[in-house]
């Protein structure tokens, strides 16, 4: 089991805490999920990836480092608007503050 899990469900990074830790550990186990994920071939990239799911500052820095060099677009789940708010964008479809369903 890992402090922390990910998961891609129909188009949407499925994210969340898993067994109890610190953030020094969740960290690792974030990207060693992304890590395996992409080398499996799961995390291929594309123009836009919607994440949903709960999140500390440090995962959310290791998520938005590892994904923006593969996804043209990375939008958050903001359950206060009951949208996805675009939070980094290489992709000239989307802009930074953007809702999206």
């Amino acid at each position: 089991m890992s402090s922390y899990k990910i998961d891609l469900k129909e188009g949407i990074l499925r994210i969340n805490f898993g067994e109890s830790a610190q953030n020094d550990q969740i960290v690792r186990d974030a990207a060693a999920r992304l890590e395996e994920m992409a080398t499996s071939g799961e995390l291929a990239g594309g123009p836009l990836l919607k994440i949903n799911g709960t999140i500390s500052i440090p995962v959310a820095f290791v998520l938005a480092h590892k994904l923006a060099h593969i996804y043209g677009a990375v939008a958050f789940s903001d359950p206060k608007l009951g949208k996805y708010v675009i939070c980094i964008t290489h992709n000239p479809s989307y802009k930074l503050g953007d809702l999206i369903d």
